[in-house]
Parts: C-alpha cells; structure tokens; sequence
C-alpha cells in the first residue's frame, strides 16, 4: 500500500481536467491573435475588439450558436467557453464541449465608441442578423441554438471580413470527434435541457432548442448506425424449437 507521502492525492492537486485546460489555452491563443485594420497596417488583438459578432461550430463545421457583443469580444466568448457561466451554458442551451471552431466579425469602427451608442448597437444588431441568416442558410437543420431570434435589421450592410479558427487541439479532437462520445455528450445535454424546461415555466425559444438538439441526436445516430452497416448489422435471433418428441 501506498504511504500518503508515495503520491499525491487528485483532491489535493490544484490542476484543471486536461481538457479543460487545453481549452483555456487554444481559446487564449485564438483571442490573442492579431486581426489587421483595413487600409491602416495596424493590428489589434482579436480579442480586443469591443463591437463584435461571433459564431460557433460543431465538429462538423455545423452553425451551432451566434451571439454579439460591445463589451469585449475577449469578455464575451470566454463567459460561454470556460467557468464565467452564461444564460446560454446555464440553461444547457450551448455545450462547451460541442464548440470545435470561432468565427468573429470584429468592427473597429466603433472601437472607441460608448456601449449605449445607438447608431452603434443598430449597426450590430444588422450584422448579428446577417450573420444568423447566414447560419441558418448554412445548416443542413436550418436552425441554430440560439434561444432568441436576432433583432430585426435596421440598415443595409456588407459582411465585414472575418477571422475562424479551431479551438480544439489534435488531441482533444481524438477524444471528442468519436461519434460515439459526440452522441452520449449530445443525449446528456438533451436531458439536462429537458429537465430545465419541465421544472422552470419557459418560452418557446428553449423548447426550439430543444427539438433542434434532438433533430442533431437523431441525425448523429442515423449517421453511425449507417456507417457500422445499418440493417445488415442487426442480428438475428435464433429460431426456437417448439417441437417435442412424444415417443
């Protein structure tokens, strides 16, 4: 038996899950990527940026979440991703662990813009909608997990250029990317969900999300039942024999 001074405890080491702390560390280096400002040769960390729009996908380049801020991109994307819960996270709406990539549409127009700045929020209010008809164009759901629809447009904008990356590293992919682990992650955020919605009085949005989670659920498990040979891979019972011999 080991003496309690032959290893250290799990309780008593003060080190995230691996996964977790690979996380933090590609989101960290995702935000603190420089983003070049049009016509100036100036650069701005990605994460800086305090008017934004940002989108995540799932492992199979599916459109999952959008959501907009003028607080920081940094502040924003980091309260769904790590331990800064949001209503999103909360509520089971987003997984964490379902994000696979980023894209953000920084504006460094309204860099040094007040939050309350009207032209300001109704400009991000349009791109949050382009950006969200995007996605939806984008599913093969036609649907996203965002528990409210967008504000409706107010102007008339082009897509500002944008930056995507993965978050996920080669070895969390080997982990996450197995279908049978995508699935049971899935079915668990779906019950997590379900049980929000039968103990607390909801809108209709979060029961939308929960028919687009199980629309994916079912999608993912057609997709693996297929490629293991579907129909073909059912085995058969073998037939009784009811038959006795009276003699």
């Amino acid at each position: 038996m080991l003496s309690p001074n032959d290893k250290k405890k799990p309780d008593s080491v003060n080190i995230p899950p691996f996964e977790t702390e690979d996380l933090r560390k590609n989101l960290t280096e995702f935000l603190d990527i420089y983003f070049p400002l049009a016509n100036t040769g100036r650069t701005i960390k990605v994460g800086n940026f305090k008017w934004g729009v940002y989108a995540f996908f799932d492992y199979d380049g599916e459109p999952i979440y959008i959501g907009q801020t003028n607080e920081k991109l940094r502040t924003r994307i980091r309260r769904h991703l790590t331990n800064q819960r949001t209503d999103a996270v909360a509520m089971s709406v987003l997984d964490p662990f379902e994000v696979y990539e980023i894209e953000v549409w920084p504006l460094p127009q309204f860099q040094k813009t007040d939050s309350k700045n009207q032209d300001a929020k109704n400009y991000l209010d349009t791109l949050e909608n382009l950006i969200y008809q995007k996605a939806l164009g984008n599913s093969q759901f036609s649907a996203v997990l965002n528990e409210k629809d967008p504000p409706a447009p107010s102007l008339t904008i082009q897509e500002p250029p944008s930056f995507r990356r993965r978050i996920v590293s080669d070895e969390v992919y080997e982990i996450r990317s197995h279908p049978d682990y995508r699935l049971a992650r899935r079915a668990l955020i779906i019950a997590r969900l379900a049980q929000v919605i039968s103990e607390r009085k909801v809108q209709g949005g979060l029961r939308r999300v929960l028919l687009t989670q199980a629309k994916r659920l079912q999608w993912l498990a057609e997709r693996r039942y297929t490629a293991l040979g579907g129909d073909a891979s059912v085995e058969k019972e073998g037939r009784i024999n009811n038959d006795r011999d009276d003699g």
